[in-house]
């Protein structure tokens, strides 16, 4: 009999609760930025992980695989 303990962990990371404060803070009024700055976190962490897919597949595609 094996005893399996693995759990996943999940959650919102950091661009998910920095969404949330900004959110917040621009709902309360402690902020007047534009709603795409209080949003920035989302769309840029979507962009980071565009650039390194784009990355890999330039790297898979220029070795030839």
């Amino acid at each position: 009999m094996s005893n399996n303990n693995a759990s996943a962990s999940g959650g919102m990371g950091l661009t998910g609760w920095l969404t949330v404060l900004f959110v917040g803070l621009k709902l309360t009024g402690h902020i007047t930025w534009p709603w795409i700055w209080v949003l920035s976190p989302l769309w840029i962490g979507f962009s980071i992980g565009v650039v390194i897919f784009l990355i890999v597949f330039l790297v898979l595609f220029l070795s030839g695989r």
